[in-house]
């Protein structure tokens, strides 16, 4: 009898990321702190870890989780009214984050999805307003009209897509991207991005081949980088690479100091390379 996948549907990635979360969360000096992440990781979660060899493969998860509550506490402060989550998963920000009253999240993902962490948090208490948006959002119509609906009740919009686009293909990342320009309230677009070379590595790797095996092949790693989406009205106005931001908040992958050596004697243009392996942009709207 064949063994059974890992990964199984894409949503299986959500408790995945959740139990990284979890166990950054038990660390005595843990960088943030998620109490749900455990329980909504669940068994799957636990499992999925294992089979990819337990913590090793944690730190650009515990980085990215890190680095994108740093930036959408940022935007919050700085005036955005309206955070539209896209496959939101299991994240759990608008009752961990110290966020406002009056901001409105709005939570996008499968209905299966939002039914199962819905259920989880039960009884628990978001620190905001939170809307809850049954949508496939590889359903066009759809979410056309989820996004003229949000825009319309907002003024300063941020867009959230954390671990969404790597998971889809250029046409339809710039479908996406066409879309999400066309409220004018969307102000701002947070997204995680590889680079091809990244995408390579990964798909040759027991993650890639995990979740390749259950229907989620990594698909979205542009050669250009963030000027992908300067043609559907968005452009970079910040750059986080994750190696940079794995070494100053401490959580780095194993031998990275060697890169960093290596880093002291390279040439200016193979520090920009790797600075943009792998990392998270802003994107505003142009």
């Amino acid at each position: 009898m064949p063994e059974s996948p890992i990964v199984t549907h894409v949503s299986d990635t959500a408790r995945w990321v959740a139990m990284y979360r979890a166990y950054e969360t038990e660390r005595p000096d843990a960088i943030f702190k998620d109490p749900y992440a455990r329980r909504l990781a669940g068994p799957v979660g636990e499992r999925i870890v294992a089979a990819l060899g337990g913590t090793k493969a944690a730190w650009p998860m515990i980085v990215r989780t890190a680095v994108l509550d740093e930036i959408i506490l940022r935007m919050v402060r700085d005036g955005a009214d309206t955070v539209l989550n896209l496959a939101a998963g299991l994240d759990t920000r608008p009752w961990r984050l110290d966020l406002p009253a009056s901001l409105t999240w709005v939570d996008v993902d499968y209905p299966a999805m939002q039914e199962y962490k819905r259920d989880g948090m039960r009884g628990e208490t978001p620190r905001c307003r939170v809307e809850w948006a049954a949508v496939d959002l590889a359903d066009r119509a759809a979410r056309q009209a989820l996004f003229a609906r949000v825009g319309a009740g907002a003024r300063r919009a941020l867009v959230v897509s954390e671990g969404l686009l790597v998971y889809l293909d250029a046409d339809t990342v710039r479908g996406l991207a066409a879309d999400l320009h066309a409220p004018p309230s969307f102000r701002h677009w947070l997204i995680d991005l590889a680079s091809p070379q990244l995408l390579q590595w990964l798909n040759r790797r027991n993650l890639g081949r995990a979740t390749a095996a259950g229907g989620a092949p990594m698909k979205f790693g542009p050669p250009e980088g963030t000027a992908f989406f300067r043609p559907t009205g968005w452009r970079e106005i910040e750059w986080r690479s994750t190696g940079e931001e794995g070494h100053r908040l401490g959580r780095e992958m194993a031998m990275a100091w060697l890169w960093r050596m290596f880093w002291l004697v390279s040439t200016e243009a193979r520090r920009e390379r790797w600075r943009r392996f792998s990392g998270y942009a802003l994107l505003e709207r142009t």
